[in-house]
């Protein structure tokens, strides 16, 4: 693996300088990016659900949670009850860290055999195209799998603000899974069971301002290979995108409301009835932007498989059994393009 240079750090030395190395060099592409910028046609119909009347056990809600699963694999959650104090104490701290001097923020880096810390997702191939973003990774849940020598020591109290910001996400997590357990016709609790042991894992991405923000991408288009993913928008500045119906959709940002999609897990274990979602993070030319994906997995040794009820109504089953940890690593091994690792995990393949 390659390692990949610092974007912030590229852009503090030369505002105007893009290194072809992260210029996506494909007109057609190109052509994509600028052409989809201003597209908010489909956007204002980004499902949103209110998570209070969930947790009342509206039937109302739940239908519209099992929709937005099946139509788009993505929604926005309001009344999540994750007070705005510690959304924004979060969105402080985490711009305090970006701002500190590189040496400071070096202290925490990914060491090459791992993905905690601070940096760049390495380069898995020469000649690779790069994402214009440096991230911190941290494992949150369960808390033995934390690597503190790895999180953050400054801004002060950032490791707190961290802590109060993922419980409630944790919150929200073990509430959504309750919701969708239902929704595929389960006991409540199957889906945290199924988990064995539920893995949360924090990454923030920081996207600096680019000179040709329509030559380059902030994170390239993928799934997660998650189970779900709740992430945390910027109130002011749009950059995530989801594919729908092959356009580019930007999801405009709900002030205080946390993005969820559906990952290529729930895909297998719902047999394809929700599909994860194709998204990427496009860059502006005059503002950066944070983003905060808190990604839910299950253990490492938990094998998933299609749910043999959801197998019957739809009378085939289109998944294999995989060990998840195999899944995972195998996915890391390549570089983020579109769909096709859940390929691999599909029968025929």
């Amino acid at each position: 693996m390659e390692s990949v240079p610092n974007v912030q750090e590229l852009v503090r030395n030369d505002p105007l300088q893009v290194p072809e190395s992260f210029l996506i060099g494909n007109e057609e592409e190109e052509d994509k990016l600028q052409s989809t910028a201003d597209k908010y046609n489909l956007s204002s119909e980004i499902p949103i659900i209110d998570l209070s009347l969930l947790s009342r056990g509206s039937e109302e809600e739940l239908h519209k949670l099992d929709k937005a699963c099946e139509e788009w694999g993505f929604f926005q959650v309001i009344n999540h009850g994750v007070a705005t104090e510690v959304l924004q104490e979060m969105k402080d701290a985490t711009t305090k860290f970006f701002e500190l001097p590189l040496e400071e923020k070096n202290k925490i880096r990914m060491p090459p055999d791992d993905f905690q810390g601070y940096g760049q997702a390495y380069a898995v191939a020469q000649g690779q195209t790069l994402d214009w973003s440096d991230a911190l990774f941290l494992r949150i849940y369960p808390a033995q799998y934390r690597k503190p020598n790895l999180w953050p020591i400054a801004p002060e109290g950032f490791k707190e603000t961290i802590e109060a910001y993922s419980s409630g996400v944790k919150r929200i997590r073990d509430e959504l899974l309750r919701c969708l357990s239902s929704t595929l016709g389960m006991e409540k609790d199957a889906l945290l069971n199924l988990h064995q042991e539920v893995t949360q894992a924090l990454r923030v991405n920081y996207y600096p301002p680019c000179n040709m923000p329509g030559k380059v991408l902030g994170l390239s288009p993928h799934s997660d290979t998650s189970t779900i993913t709740i992430l945390m928008q910027e109130d002011n500045v749009t950059g995530l995108q989801i594919r729908k119906e092959g356009e580019w959709v930007p999801v405009k940002p709900i002030p205080n409301a946390l993005v969820v999609n559906v990952g290529d897990v729930m895909e297998i274990w719902s047999n394809g009835k929700y599909r994860s979602i194709e998204h990427r993070a496009v860059t502006t030319e005059s503002k950066s932007r944070i983003s905060y994906a808190s990604f839910i997995l299950p253990h490492a040794e938990v094998e998933v498989e299609p749910f043999g009820h959801i197998v019957e109504l739809s009378g085939s089953q289109k998944y294999k059994k995989v060990k998840y940890g195999d899944y995972l690593r195998s996915s890391l091994k390549g570089k983020l393009k579109g769909k096709s690792h859940i390929e691999t995990a599909k029968i025929g393949s």
